[in-house]
């Protein structure tokens, strides 16, 4: 099929390289020049695993194109809407501004089919609920023949490729009338033949399920995380370790294991902005009462990043001035090199309020923070980030990380703290090395 992908952020670059992966032709549009060379050249703009070969390939076939130039979109049969819905400034809301321009942009240059079924708007950004009825008028009225179907997408950041060619899903918003939904749905399907052949499950709804079940899906995450967080609270203030608490919860297949991790806490460009704009929409909708807990998912979730600057401060006898803090890990989580609302940025940057020195290491966005932050003090290696320093603190799990010798390390610091801000160590090895372990919600214990 000829495909469109209106936003070649994270989302749309990688969704765009994926249907050219499952034999469509494909061009992006982005309004960004520099990205758009990048992503021509073959080169992606953020680090994903097995993106860039993705994308390399399908350049070079030249199934896959990018251009700034919206004509270049006329003959496609499906227009994907893959811009950003960031966080409105101040408020909680999500700012619409990219999808209302890329809706206008699909208006203007969209080609009316000559014959045959109408040509398909598929939206796949995170949108408050109501938005693709007020689309989908948009279209109506275009004269055009566009249709509107609403396909959230759920990658996940490092798994972002996968995620894409082998769903675990597949959600198709149709129009309530049956024999254009009918329509919508024979395009996608054309679109998703290779995964659904598979055995992807597929679930077929109106417009406002399909809107809701990303935000619905990203909330419970959200949810899951800060109720073992809350745990971890209790843990620590009863001697509990909350590692073993959440594999012995985890245990019931009505719970599982997944996403009970305690921590420092969620981040990323998708859950934090996520709930808190589920929760402004319901506001509007007059039942904000519905999503109240949200409101304390949110704070739990915050309460962790001070809860691990306490952790620092204890460490080093209760004053961060003038202290050297080793930071392992910048980005949000592994595999990325996403700072987006990023719990151990943030951390970092507290830390370094209250004036302590910043020696900070991360495998993919050292270079990024060098140009962001330079009072953040990025290093190369992991044992120049941690010579003299006063605490060492592991605040993304990137496997270099969770694979350390602490007896090799040991001597490197000024004084051998630990602070485990993912609770991916092992307490026992690390005490057993000569370090003072810190977890969040977890001691040395015996067992």
């Amino acid at each position: 099929m000829r495909i469109s992908v209106i936003g070649c952020g994270y989302l749309g670059a990688v969704h765009a390289a994926c249907m050219a992966e499952l034999g469509h032709d494909v061009v992006g549009l982005d309004v960004d020049e520099t990205k758009v060379a990048l992503l021509a050249q073959g080169r992606p703009s953020f680090h994903e695993p097995g993106f860039p070969e993705l994308l390399a390939r399908h350049v070079g076939t030249r199934r896959l194109r990018f251009t700034t130039d919206p004509t270049e979109i006329r003959d496609a049969e499906i227009h994907f809407i893959g811009v950003g819905t960031p966080q409105l400034q101040g408020r909680l809301g999500a700012d619409m501004t990219y999808v209302r321009q890329a809706v206008a942009t699909i208006v203007e240059h969209a080609a009316p089919p000559a014959e045959g079924r109408p040509v398909l708007v598929a939206g796949k950004s995170t949108v408050p609920v109501g938005t693709a009825e007020e689309i989908a008028e948009a279209l109506a009225s275009s004269g055009k023949n566009l249709m509107l179907a609403w396909n959230p997408e759920f990658l996940r950041e490092g798994y972002a490729v996968a995620d894409t060619l082998h769903p675990d899903r597949l959600v198709y918003g149709l129009p309530e009338d049956l024999e254009r939904g009918a329509v919508a749905k024979e395009i996608l399907d054309e679109c998703y033949a290779r995964p659904l052949a598979t055995g992807t499950p597929l679930v077929v709804a109106n417009y406002p399920t399909a809107e809701l079940v990303k935000v619905a899906a990203n909330s419970f995450l959200a949810t899951k995380i800060s109720f073992i967080n809350a745990m971890a609270e209790l843990c620590d203030a009863t001697g509990g370790d909350v590692t073993r608490l959440a594999e012995a919860i985890g245990y019931d297949d009505r719970i599982g294991s997944k996403f009970l991790q305690a921590g420092i806490g969620f981040g990323g460009g998708c859950l934090p902005k996520d709930i808190r704009a589920f929760m402004a929409r319901a506001g509007e909708l007059g039942v904000d009462e519905a999503l109240t807990f949200l409101r304390e998912v949110d704070a739990i979730n915050l309460r962790r990043r001070d809860h691990a600057v306490t952790l620092a401060e204890e460490a080093v006898g209760g004053r961060l001035a003038g202290r050297k803090v080793a930071v392992l890990g910048i980005t949000f989580k592994p595999d990325t090199d996403d700072l987006r609302d990023s719990p151990a940025l943030d951390i970092a940057g507290r830390l370094w309020s209250r004036g302590a020195e910043l020696a900070v290491v991360d495998p993919a966005a050292g270079d990024l923070l060098r140009r962001r932050q330079p009072e953040l003090n990025v290093h190369d290696s992991i044992e120049d980030a941690i010579r003299d320093a006063h605490v060492v603190m592991v605040l993304t799990q990137w496997k270099e990380f969770v694979e350390l010798d602490p007896a090799a390390l040991v001597a490197l610091p000024a004084t051998p703290n630990v602070v485990d801000g993912r609770n991916v160590l092992d307490p026992r090895r690390w005490s057993n090395a000569g370090w003072r372990y810190f977890g969040m919600g977890r001691g040395v214990s015996v067992w």
